[in-house]
């Protein structure tokens, strides 16, 4: 594997914890008050948790929700099914899982479809409760 790199290469086996650690580094984090005052200055919070989740913790008002099989597809700026939120490459992005791991994932997958500001919540929307920020039923 080249250095720098943060993905596993061609046959190299990699468990999920270092994966997530190897993806991370490339990833400019952001605390669950800075996605809050990201939002206000016009960043898009995307929503990955499963349904089950959203129905019993609630939802960021504001935030899109995709689920997690969608994302790449719904948050494309040149695909055919985006959202209308997915206005440019440009577009910060902050995903948003349930406790902060398939975030990151997502995040950089969306970085290789060129979204070159995605991050992802630390801590996901269990971080963003715990710091009392608004939550709708």
């Amino acid at each position: 594997m080249a250095t720098g790199s943060t993905t596993a290469g061609a046959g190299e086996r990699v468990g999920i914890d270092e994966l997530l650690e190897r993806v991370r580094e490339g990833l400019d984090r952001v605390e669950a008050r800075e996605a809050f005052e990201a939002a206000g200055s016009g960043a898009l919070l995307v929503d990955i948790r499963y349904q089950a989740l959203r129905e019993r913790d609630g939802l960021i008002p504001g935030a899109l929700v995709v689920e997690r099989n969608e994302l790449e597809w719904r948050l494309d700026p040149q695909g055919s099914h985006r959202a209308a939120e997915a206005t440019s490459h440009d577009l910060r992005v902050v995903v948003i899982c349930n406790e902060g791991y398939a975030s990151s994932l997502a995040a950089v997958s969306l970085r290789q479809l060129g979204l070159h500001r995605a991050t992802d919540l630390v801590g996901g929307f269990q971080a963003w409760k715990a710091e009392g920020l608004p939550v709708t039923p």
